[in-house]
């Protein structure tokens, strides 16, 4: 398990092993030197190449099973909301991939550990906290300086109740399923295959961000937005033992942003919010970006590192180890 004062220190020490052609330190009693410790060896497809194209390759299909909704024909003719719905439900097709694999895999089946309560930070109170501070509140944060600094103009729009319940759900699906290929799959098994925990956050933050490449409107300071932001849904992992942290705050930035003002989400833009966007009076600013949204900004840049810097600050001093799920 990991120390919070020094990422790799604690690690180091549990599982280390005397270095070849060296001695373990004798029994003090018998005078006899105990048996080393078993190796724990990396098996093919740990590394980071290996699990990061494993990832992709399981998501690409999910995503592919999740097209099927595409082809009913009443989603094509439906409201706003169901049609915004579908678009974020398609995701559930990663879900039910990985949970396959999962139950075909008993290699890396402990990872479903990390996302059901036994982790300590797997809890409702982690879950709101995630959703109000690190997502509603960040955006908010973002949004509202684009607003004040005249960037944007958004106006209301309607409020349809079940339309917004219904299309949050689908952001859940949606944003689950992302952390659940980075701050899941990907973050798990590296953290099984290597004893420093920067390998694991910088790799899955990392594929987190290539994954957004293609997205509309996406520029040099969107992809290193997005990677901050792995980061800081890494640390929540890390030090808050918390994936259902990570899974709020990402639900609510987008569901911040897309529904609510009707920003675009990562250059996205949905037929379905609260707020519409007046496109055509946007203006690019360190608060917004007129093709990406208030992501891929120096504010977003800077808001997601100073949060980011608050959890690592506060898990040097107070965070307990995070669950391991390979024990």
């Amino acid at each position: 398990m990991a120390e919070y004062y020094d990422f790799s220190k604690k690690d180091n020490a549990e599982r280390a092993v005397p270095a070849e052609g060296t001695a373990a330190s004798p029994d003090l009693q018998t005078g006899e030197a105990p048996a080393a410790p078993a190796v724990k060896k990396r098996r093919f497809g740990d590394g980071v190449i290996v699990t990061c194209i494993a990832a992709f390759l399981l998501m690409n299909l999910g995503q592919m099973l999740g097209v099927v909704f595409e082809f009913i024909p009443y989603f094509r003719t439906a409201s706003d909301a169901v049609q915004t719905a579908v678009m974020y439900f398609e995701f559930i097709g990663i879900w039910i991939v990985f949970y396959l694999y999962f139950l075909i895999s008993l290699k890396d089946r402990p990872i479903m550990k990390a996302i059901g309560t036994k982790p300590r930070g797997n809890n409702l109170g982690m879950f709101l906290l995630g959703f109000v501070v690190f997502g509603f509140g960040l955006n908010a944060i973002c949004a509202g300086t684009a607003m004040l600094n005249g960037d944007i103009y958004i106006y209301f729009d309607s409020l349809n109740v079940p339309g917004l319940l219904l299309v949050l759900l689908a952001v859940l699906v949606q944003s689950g399923a992302e952390e659940l290929v980075c701050r899941g799959f990907i973050y798990q098994r590296l953290r099984r295959s290597y004893r420093n925990p920067w390998v694991a956050i910088i790799a899955n933050s990392a594929l987190f961000a290539l994954l957004h490449i293609f997205n509309p409107g996406v520029n040099p300071l969107a992809i290193a937005d997005i990677f901050v932001t792995g980061i800081l849904f890494s640390f929540m992992v890390y030090y808050m033992d918390s994936i259902w942290c990570a899974i709020a705050a990402h639900t609510a930035w987008n569901f911040t942003q897309n529904i609510i003002f009707g920003l675009p989400n990562s250059g996205l833009v949905v037929p379905f919010s609260v707020y519409k966007l007046d496109a055509a009076s946007a203006t690019n600013s360190f608060a917004y970006n007129v093709g990406f949204g208030v992501e891929g900004t120096v504010l977003s840049v800077i808001v997601l590192s100073v949060a980011s810097l608050a959890i690592w600050l506060w898990g040097r001093k107070h965070a307990k180890p995070e669950y391991d799920v390979w024990n």
